[in-house]
């Protein structure tokens, strides 16, 4: 579960967010429906589940990185927004950022910004029975709509592919592969991959745990390059459709930032 995917477009101020986000909460409590939220964040293997017809939610934090790789330190600090609303027991739409993004090295004064929007779709098509997993197509479309230094070149489709296992004694996996066309800075296109693989475990009924092998990117050194990495973190349910969340991550290798985190909150109405 990667915290470190996506450069996407929404504004988003962290301490309105907070508390407009802590009301979310307060509102799902008292939603109607009886399902128990399963949020996408903070990971990069995502569920397979949908929100269900007619519900809404929002799944936002606040991350921060640091990439100890470069001539400089570098540091970058995102906020990043997922809404997804169900138009259908199995189909949900979304529209997913990474928000304000803040990079800087030290001594420097760094860079302001909004990322790129992705708007998509996800199609539960699948659900689990015997030793079968339950599975979910996830396509998505990055939009060039964020600031000019942070904008990418075009319309940059992807897809993904969500399985997920109920393993005994309230163990779970998940695992995520996908493909997407990125773009050079020059205007080259090109097709890289993406691969996340979760282990999970119910503590409790409210504390989750998880551990993940992420590989962000996928790419051939001359068009960046791979990206690997290992994230952990925990989950705690606040009620049955409001979510609270954290994790850490260390890159793998030297294109990967050696250390990030990212704490967030969702809610269903």
């Amino acid at each position: 579960m990667n915290f470190r995917r996506k450069q996407r477009k929404l504004s988003f101020s962290t301490p309105p967010a907070l508390a407009a986000l802590m009301l979310g909460c307060c509102a799902a409590a008292h939603a109607a429906g009886d399902e128990q939220i399963v949020p996408d964040r903070p990971g990069l293997a995502e569920s397979s589940q949908v929100v269900g017809k007619g519900r809404f939610q929002v799944e936002a934090g606040f991350a921060r990185e640091r990439d100890g790789n470069a001539p400089q330190v570098l540091h970058t600090s995102t906020t990043p927004v997922l809404l997804r609303y169900g138009v259908g027991d199995s189909v949900e739409l979304r529209a997913e950022t990474d928000g304000h993004v803040h990079a800087w090295a030290a001594g420097a004064g760094g860079e302001r910004g909004y990322a790129d929007t992705a708007l998509g779709l996800k199609w539960h098509f699948a659900d689990a029975h015997a030793n079968a997993p339950s599975l979910a197509i996830l396509a998505h479309a990055d939009l060039p709509s964020g600031s000019a230094q942070l904008r990418g070149q075009g319309v940059r489709p992807s897809l993904r592919v969500a399985a997920e296992w109920e393993l005994p004694a309230d163990w779970s996996l998940g695992v995520m592969p996908g493909i997407a066309s990125a773009t050079t800075d020059d205007g080259r296109r090109f097709t890289e991959g993406m691969f996340g693989l979760a282990v999970g475990k119910a503590w409790t009924e409210r504390w989750h745990g998880f551990a993940e092998l992420s590989m962000a990117r996928i790419a051939r050194a001359r068009d960046g390059g791979s990206q690997l990495g290992v994230d952990a973190g925990m989950t705690y349910l606040l009620t049955d459709t409001c979510q609270a969340d954290f994790a850490v991550g260390r890159g793998l290798n030297r294109r990967t930032p050696d250390l990030s985190w990212t704490v967030g909150l969702s809610f269903k109405m």
